[in-house]
């Protein structure tokens, strides 16, 4: 590993532990060089995943692109930088347990839109609105009625009164 103060390749590990829910493996390193400590973090490559998009066009899955659509739909939200990335982390292991090589944009937007609306309503709104691309009020009636819990209107008398 090439040491990010001074570029020298030779370092020693001081400690590694389980990361990310046991997804990836974090090693704390010392340039035996500069005596400089950094952090570096292994995990499993994944199969390329080619998503499919709505012009026909294949382009490979992003996982930053990911992450930068649902920040932006998380912003000034009431939201942990760290519950978007372990959503964004959900997401991105369901899609390649469920696909082989190529799954389709709907299928990607489908899949965050469902994780969104577990996180926060307004954050699934928002990303609804550009996903779907909304173009009328009553598409975002229509998107903030399904976010509604149906509620037992009943009204039951309280002993002793």
């Amino acid at each position: 590993m090439r040491c990010p103060k001074c570029g020298c390749q030779d370092d020693k590990v001081i400690d590694s532990r389980a990361s990310r829910e046991g997804a990836a493996v974090r090693r704390r390193r010392e340039c035996l060089k500069c005596s400089h400590r950094f952090t570096t973090y292994e995990q499993i490559e994944q199969q390329t995943l080619m998503v499919l998009k709505r012009d026909g066009r294949r382009e490979e899955f992003a996982q930053e692109k990911l992450l930068n659509g649902i920040r932006k739909a998380c912003q000034k939200r009431p939201i942990s930088p760290e519950a978007i990335e372990q959503a964004v982390e959900r997401i991105t292991a369901d899609l390649h347990d469920r696909y082989d090589g190529e799954v389709s944009c709907v299928a990607i937007g489908e899949r965050v839109m469902e994780e969104l609306r577990a996180l926060d309503a307004v954050a699934y709104v928002r990303f609804a609105s550009v996903y779907r691309r909304f173009e009328e009020a009553t598409d975002f009636v229509q998107a903030v009625k399904k976010l509604e819990v149906r509620r037992d209107t009943a009204t039951y008398r309280l002993p002793g009164f």
